[in-house]
Protein backbone atom coordinates (compact mmCIF):
# COMPACT_ATOMS: atom_id res chain seq x y z
CA UNK A 1 0.00 0.00 0.00
CA UNK A 2 2.58 2.44 0.05
CA UNK A 3 3.31 2.95 -3.41
CA UNK A 4 -0.28 3.96 -3.44
CA UNK A 5 0.09 6.66 -0.31
CA UNK A 6 3.05 7.68 -1.82
CA UNK A 7 1.33 8.00 -5.69
CA UNK A 8 -1.72 10.42 -3.73
CA UNK A 9 0.65 12.27 -1.71
CA UNK A 10 3.08 13.19 -4.87
CA UNK A 11 0.16 13.88 -6.72
CA UNK A 12 -1.20 16.33 -4.10
CA UNK A 13 2.80 17.66 -3.72
CA UNK A 14 2.50 18.56 -7.45
CA UNK A 15 -1.13 19.55 -8.49
CA UNK A 16 -2.52 20.58 -4.61
CA UNK A 17 -4.88 17.75 -5.97
CA UNK A 18 -4.03 14.29 -4.45
CA UNK A 19 -5.76 11.54 -6.56
CA UNK A 20 -4.97 7.94 -6.88
CA UNK A 21 -6.77 4.67 -8.31
CA UNK A 22 -7.46 1.57 -6.19
CA UNK A 23 -6.70 3.16 -2.90
CA UNK A 24 -9.63 1.20 -1.75
CA UNK A 25 -9.56 -2.18 -3.25
CA UNK A 26 -12.61 -3.77 -5.27
CA UNK A 27 -13.99 -6.07 -2.68
CA UNK A 28 -13.53 -3.17 -0.38
CA UNK A 29 -15.02 -0.67 -2.34
CA UNK A 30 -18.21 -3.11 -3.15
CA UNK A 31 -19.02 -4.36 0.42
CA UNK A 32 -19.24 -0.89 1.53
CA UNK A 33 -21.39 0.35 -0.78
CA UNK A 34 -23.70 -2.69 -0.01
CA UNK A 35 -23.50 -1.27 3.84
CA UNK A 36 -24.83 1.76 2.11
CA UNK A 37 -27.68 0.08 0.07
CA UNK A 38 -28.45 -1.47 3.38
CA UNK A 39 -28.58 1.67 5.50
CA UNK A 40 -30.35 3.40 3.11
CA UNK A 41 -33.17 0.70 2.38
CA UNK A 42 -33.42 1.00 6.78
CA UNK A 43 -33.83 4.63 6.18
CA UNK A 44 -30.97 5.22 8.45
CA UNK A 45 -29.40 7.65 6.19
CA UNK A 46 -29.90 11.14 7.13
CA UNK A 47 -30.58 14.62 5.47
CA UNK A 48 -26.56 16.10 5.54
CA UNK A 49 -26.46 19.72 6.65
CA UNK A 50 -23.84 22.61 7.03
CA UNK A 51 -22.08 24.39 9.88
CA UNK A 52 -21.15 22.19 13.11
CA UNK A 53 -22.23 20.08 16.07
CA UNK A 54 -23.61 23.47 17.37
CA UNK A 55 -24.85 25.64 14.33
CA UNK A 56 -26.27 22.82 11.71
CA UNK A 57 -28.21 24.06 8.62
CA UNK A 58 -30.31 22.00 6.32
CA UNK A 59 -30.38 24.06 3.13
CA UNK A 60 -31.52 21.53 0.50
CA UNK A 61 -30.89 24.25 -2.25
CA UNK A 62 -27.36 24.04 -1.00
CA UNK A 63 -26.57 20.36 -0.10
CA UNK A 64 -28.87 17.25 -1.05
CA UNK A 65 -26.98 14.76 0.02
CA UNK A 66 -27.69 11.84 2.87
CA UNK A 67 -24.82 10.88 5.62
CA UNK A 68 -24.20 8.20 7.86
CA UNK A 69 -21.21 8.25 10.02
CA UNK A 70 -18.79 5.91 10.52
CA UNK A 71 -17.65 4.51 13.72
CA UNK A 72 -15.39 1.49 15.31
CA UNK A 73 -18.63 0.78 17.68
CA UNK A 74 -20.55 -0.18 14.87
CA UNK A 75 -17.93 -3.15 14.55
CA UNK A 76 -18.74 -3.70 11.04
CA UNK A 77 -16.35 -5.57 9.46
CA UNK A 78 -15.58 -4.35 6.59
CA UNK A 79 -15.91 -0.63 8.21
CA UNK A 80 -13.18 -1.65 10.20
CA UNK A 81 -11.00 -2.72 7.61
CA UNK A 82 -11.45 0.87 6.21
CA UNK A 83 -10.42 2.47 9.32
CA UNK A 84 -7.54 0.20 9.46
CA UNK A 85 -6.50 1.40 6.05
CA UNK A 86 -6.51 5.11 7.04
CA UNK A 87 -4.72 4.24 10.21
CA UNK A 88 -2.00 2.69 7.75
CA UNK A 89 -2.43 6.23 5.55
CA UNK A 90 -1.81 8.90 8.21
CA UNK A 91 0.72 6.43 9.65
CA UNK A 92 2.34 7.00 6.53
CA UNK A 93 1.54 10.89 5.91
CA UNK A 94 2.84 11.69 9.17
CA UNK A 95 6.03 9.79 9.06
CA UNK A 96 6.87 11.03 5.29
CA UNK A 97 5.54 14.72 5.68
CA UNK A 98 5.47 15.62 9.38
CA UNK A 99 1.40 16.47 9.24
CA UNK A 100 0.89 16.00 12.62
CA UNK A 101 -2.52 14.45 11.63
CA UNK A 102 -4.23 13.19 14.85
CA UNK A 103 -7.49 11.95 14.20
CA UNK A 104 -10.26 11.57 11.54
CA UNK A 105 -13.98 11.31 11.00
CA UNK A 106 -15.49 9.74 8.28
CA UNK A 107 -18.94 9.33 6.68
CA UNK A 108 -21.47 7.51 4.28
CA UNK A 109 -22.26 10.02 1.53
CA UNK A 110 -25.40 9.33 -0.53
CA UNK A 111 -26.18 11.63 -3.60
CA UNK A 112 -29.79 10.57 -5.11
CA UNK A 113 -30.49 10.92 -8.68
CA UNK A 114 -30.75 15.22 -8.73
CA UNK A 115 -28.63 15.67 -5.79
CA UNK A 116 -25.57 18.21 -5.54
CA UNK A 117 -23.59 20.40 -3.27
CA UNK A 118 -22.80 23.98 -4.31
CA UNK A 119 -19.39 25.37 -3.49
CA UNK A 120 -17.80 25.15 -0.52
CA UNK A 121 -14.76 24.73 1.73
CA UNK A 122 -14.47 21.96 4.10
CA UNK A 123 -13.24 24.06 7.60
CA UNK A 124 -15.60 25.51 9.74
CA UNK A 125 -14.92 29.48 10.79
CA UNK A 126 -14.58 28.61 14.39
CA UNK A 127 -13.24 25.22 14.51
CA UNK A 128 -9.73 24.92 11.78
CA UNK A 129 -9.10 21.14 12.94
CA UNK A 130 -9.31 19.87 9.31
CA UNK A 131 -6.83 19.55 7.76
CA UNK A 132 -7.51 17.18 4.88
CA UNK A 133 -10.71 16.87 2.75
CA UNK A 134 -10.58 12.99 1.85
CA UNK A 135 -13.08 11.24 -0.78
CA UNK A 136 -13.11 7.32 -1.33
CA UNK A 137 -15.32 6.73 -4.48
CA UNK A 138 -17.77 3.32 -4.08
CA UNK A 139 -19.38 3.57 -7.42
CA UNK A 140 -19.27 0.84 -10.47
CA UNK A 141 -21.29 2.95 -12.76
CA UNK A 142 -21.33 6.67 -12.76
CA UNK A 143 -23.34 9.81 -14.58
CA UNK A 144 -23.14 12.92 -13.16
CA UNK A 145 -21.66 13.87 -9.76
CA UNK A 146 -18.23 15.18 -10.76
CA UNK A 147 -16.63 16.67 -7.94
CA UNK A 148 -15.46 19.90 -9.23
CA UNK A 149 -12.59 21.70 -7.13
CA UNK A 150 -11.30 25.23 -7.82
CA UNK A 151 -8.13 26.72 -8.20
CA UNK A 152 -8.36 30.61 -8.49
CA UNK A 153 -9.97 30.96 -11.99
CA UNK A 154 -9.52 27.67 -12.67
CA UNK A 155 -11.59 24.67 -12.45
CA UNK A 156 -10.44 20.27 -12.56
CA UNK A 157 -13.84 17.90 -12.88
CA UNK A 158 -13.05 14.36 -11.11
CA UNK A 159 -15.19 11.42 -12.03
CA UNK A 160 -16.68 9.39 -9.08
CA UNK A 161 -15.11 6.10 -10.32
CA UNK A 162 -15.09 3.14 -7.52
CA UNK A 163 -12.05 2.59 -5.79
CA UNK A 164 -10.28 6.17 -6.72
CA UNK A 165 -9.17 8.38 -3.86
CA UNK A 166 -9.15 12.36 -3.59
CA UNK A 167 -7.53 13.92 -1.14
CA UNK A 168 -6.84 17.86 -0.68
CA UNK A 169 -6.55 21.03 1.81
CA UNK A 170 -9.63 21.32 3.66
CA UNK A 171 -8.86 25.30 4.63
CA UNK A 172 -7.49 25.81 0.78
CA UNK A 173 -9.78 24.72 -2.08
CA UNK A 174 -13.43 25.19 -2.75
CA UNK A 175 -15.45 22.48 -4.23
CA UNK A 176 -18.52 21.34 -5.47
CA UNK A 177 -20.48 18.37 -6.42
CA UNK A 178 -22.17 18.15 -9.44
CA UNK A 179 -25.96 17.36 -9.96
CA UNK A 180 -26.27 13.53 -10.10
CA UNK A 181 -27.50 11.48 -13.13
CA UNK A 182 -27.45 8.20 -10.95
CA UNK A 183 -27.42 7.39 -6.89
CA UNK A 184 -23.31 8.58 -6.12
CA UNK A 185 -21.58 6.72 -3.41
CA UNK A 186 -18.71 7.59 -1.34
CA UNK A 187 -16.66 7.55 1.90
CA UNK A 188 -16.27 11.15 2.80
CA UNK A 189 -13.97 12.72 5.82
CA UNK A 190 -11.35 14.79 6.95
CA UNK A 191 -7.99 14.29 8.62
CA UNK A 192 -7.57 16.29 11.73
CA UNK A 193 -4.69 17.96 13.53
CA UNK A 194 -5.19 19.49 16.92
CA UNK A 195 -5.31 22.86 17.60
Amino acid sequence: MDIIFDELIDSYLATNVGMVKNFLSKSLSAHLADNITALYAGDLLLSAGTGNDISVNHNKLIRSDKIYWLDRLHNNTHENIFFDLIDRFVYHLNSTCYTGITGYEFHYTLYEKGSFYKRHLDNFKQNGTREFSMIMYLNPEVEGGELRIYQGSQWQDITPNAGKSVFFKSNELEHEVLVTQLPRMSVTGWLKVAR
